[in-house]
């Protein structure tokens, strides 16, 4: 029994050793992307190992612009025995789709605050139910 105990970690540990805040984890558990192996007589969740991978993962791809729904979809592939990577794909290739039309909103709001940018006028004179004039205009 005490060889099992060393194998587990504590809620604290697996914060000290990910960089990941405790309510977060708890978060995680909450939504069922990680799953403690029970609790300790104190009632501390213990988690494996394996835990540090799962969480290393999920913050990976977060960064990459995954939203959690996805990551957890992505994880129970995963859990099934399947490898995802087919899904992951399938998803980074619809994020770099979103990126690039939110690249092209990005340019074209760029585009439209340059025109009002180069047509500036500071005016003075306050006119009724308009706050910016250059700004309010069509």
């Amino acid at each position: 029994m005490l060889t099992q105990d060393k194998q587990l970690l504590l809620i604290g540990q697996v914060t000290n050793l990910s960089g990941i805040p405790i309510r977060t984890i708890r978060y995680y558990e909450s939504v069922g992307l990680i799953a403690s192996l029970g609790r300790t007589e104190g009632g501390f969740r213990q988690f494996s190992t394996d835990v540090l991978t799962r969480l290393a993962f999920i913050k990976r791809a977060q960064n990459l612009g995954l939203s959690l729904e996805e990551i957890r979809d992505i994880l129970q592939v995963y859990d099934q025995g399947q490898p995802p990577c087919g899904d992951i794909k399938e998803k980074l290739e619809e994020k770099l789709l979103q990126i690039d039309h939110q690249i092209k909103q990005l340019f074209t709001l760029r585009s439209e605050i340059g025109e009002l940018l180069s047509g500036w006028k500071n005016t003075h004179d306050k006119q009724e139910d308009t706050i910016c004039p250059i700004i309010q205009k069509d």
